[in-house]
């Protein structure tokens, strides 16, 4: 029989999220997914981690998101991810409502942002691998009546869904001139990176 997906777990690979995003991803890459929230006060770990640098805040994140499913599901294999969106290295996060999206938008515009997402392997209750990748956003110049149709037409549940009050692969596309980094990095989970050790550790099919 031909094999149906390349996850050899005994049991599927636990997100600890629920992020519909995130386990689009490791679905779309034929991983077998289960989900479960964390339950994990990102504000108090950010508060706890003052000073730290935005791509170290956001592996922090993700290691709190990780231990806090792992030490509930040892047997588990389970993957952290948060992501963290930084601005000439000031944190921004989601918007409360319409008007702090429109608000923080035309912060952005005209200006190059980075998004670093983390993303931490734990297993026994421990962990065992992770890492940060970083995305470079350029959101081209906007004014105020731009700004204010891209929020009506994405509407306020969407903008403030997710840091920044876009979402790339949905009508925030039309914010921007330019974009570096790999896809799933700017999505909020750096799957290169995680599959490979993934597949370091004999949990892939190849």
């Amino acid at each position: 029989m031909t094999p149906s997906s390349p996850w050899l777990g005994p049991k599927p690979l636990l997100l600890a999220s629920t992020s519909p995003t995130r386990r689009a991803l490791l679905e779309g890459a034929g991983l077998a997914v289960e989900t479960e929230a964390p339950e994990v006060d990102e504000r108090a770990v950010e508060a706890e981690s003052a000073g730290l640098p935005p791509a170290d805040l956001a592996r922090r994140l993700a290691e709190a998101k990780a231990l806090a499913v792992a030490r509930r599901r040892p047997d588990r294999i389970v993957v952290g991810a948060d992501q963290v969106l930084a601005l000439d290295g000031h944190v921004l996060h989601k918007p409360t409502d319409a008007e702090a999206a429109r608000a923080q938008i035309a912060r952005l515009a005209g200006r190059t942002h980075q998004l670093h997402a983390a993303y931490v392997l734990a297993h026994g209750g421990a962990i065992v691998a992770g890492g940060v990748e970083t995305a470079s956003l350029t959101v081209r110049p906007l004014d105020e009546r731009q700004i204010a149709a891209y929020v009506a037409c994405a509407g306020e549940a969407r903008v403030c869904a997710s840091v920044g009050g876009y979402q790339l692969e949905g009508l925030g596309i039309h914010l921007f001139e330019a974009v570096a980094g790999e896809h799933s990095t700017i999505l909020g989970l750096p799957l290169l990176p995680l599959l490979a050790h993934l597949r370091a550790d004999g949990w892939l099919r190849f």
